[in-house]
């Protein structure tokens, strides 16, 4: 009776103690290469859409680069999400799969800087403006590096097909989406307004 009862508690401590630290999962180097080598595996066959068609994962890895040299990030389970980043919006990655990979922390991350490639894309930029102030802070310092690494990427060279407006275009709705994540990284808000200023586009944005 009272053996059986104490070994039951005990179990179910066990338990509970278990399925907390996994929601807490600590994450380490050997998860960072594991996520960057999921990621180039991913993406092996993309390029980018510039006339030298850089490899794709030039992308993610230049993002969790930016991350944490520019940005001083050195939480790990950041630089995963943001080498994971377009995973699953632009391969045949799922959330589920990222999860199992990598726990709910990264899947998280990732979920939150993923649109819906089933709106139209004028709606998915439109939302990116609207939710920005809205996601966490792990995920605005993936959103603010990744609009800085393209809108650099924008001034290195202009994108196949595009242009000069459409360059203009983007550089006035990605400070709108950043305007939404100011205070996330005083560091990397910097870069994007010293970028945006050689283009004189405001940043902080205002209507």
């Amino acid at each position: 009776g009272i053996n059986a009862e104490y070994g039951i508690q005990t179990n179910l401590r066990y338990s509970h103690l278990m399925s907390l630290l996994k929601a807490a999962r600590m994450y380490g180097l050997q998860d960072l290469m594991k996520a960057t080598n999921f990621a180039a595996i991913k993406h092996k066959d993309q390029r980018r859409k510039d006339a030298d068609k850089t490899p794709y994962i030039n992308h993610p890895i230049g993002v969790m680069n930016i991350l944490c040299n520019e940005g001083g990030v050195d939480d790990i389970a950041t630089l995963m999400g943001a080498v994971l980043h377009d995973t699953v919006e632009d391969t045949e990655t799922s959330i589920e799969e990222v999860k199992l990979e990598f726990g709910d922390e990264v899947a998280g991350i990732v979920a939150e800087v993923t649109d819906d490639k089933d709106l139209p894309k004028d709606e998915r930029k439109r939302l990116q403006v609207v939710n920005a102030p809205h996601k966490s802070t792990k995920a605005k310092q993936v959103k603010l590096a990744d609009k800085l690494y393209n809108l650099r990427d924008l001034s290195r060279q202009m994108p196949v097909g595009w242009t000069a407006d459409r360059v203009y275009e983007y550089r006035v709705w990605a400070s709108k989406v950043c305007s939404g994540l100011v205070g996330a990284n005083t560091s990397l808000e910097n870069r994007v307004k010293q970028e945006l200023a050689q283009h004189n586009v405001e940043f902080p944005f205002t209507e």
